[in-house]
Formats: structure tokens, C-alpha cells, sequence
């Protein structure tokens, strides 16, 4: 029985306090392909602007939410099939 997945957004977040954050699409393991190169640290990506937003180191900001480093390039979000 193949699960239907679902279709990834133009942007999403794993911050649960972003409008970007999406729990049912994350419940699916979303991987993410960064100029070619696989990135396991995203904390949020947008196909359509070509960016993607990565932990900087164990910093935090005064909220205690990692700081991020924004990069620019190709971005290929998918669902990696589970085994």
C-alpha cells in the first residue's frame, strides 16, 4: 500500500512559531538538495526566492532560537521514502 505524499510548499519552516511551519508536511521526512549537496541542518527554505536558512553553530538569540545564516542558491526540497 503506497502512501500519498504530499505535495512540498513553495516555503517551509520547522519553526512551529513561523507562518511557514506546516506540522502535516513535516510529519513525512523532507529532505533537502542545497546547489547539488544534501543539507540535514535547514531551518526553513524557499524554492521561488533560492535561499535557505541554516543553524549558525549552537548560538541562540535572545528568544532561545538558533541563529540562522541565510545562502542563496538552488533549492530541492523532497520526501525521502521511508524504509
Amino acid at each position: 500500500m503506497s502512501e500519498e505524499l504530499p505535495e512540498l510548499p513553495d516555503r517551509l519552516s520547522v519553526n512551529p512559531k513561523s507562518p511557514h511551519f506546516n506540522a502535516q508536511i513535516l510529519e513525512h521526512e523532507v529532505g533537502i538538495r542545497f546547489n547539488g549537496a544534501e543539507k540535514t541542518n535547514v531551518e526553513e527554505y524557499c524554492i521561488s526566492e533560492g535561499w535557505i536558512k541554516v543553524a549558525a553553530g549552537k548560538s541562540l538569540d535572545r528568544k532561545g532560537n538558533p541563529l540562522t545564516i541565510t545562502l542563496k542558491g538552488t533549492v530541492e526540497p523532497y520526501i525521502k521514502e521511508r524504509k
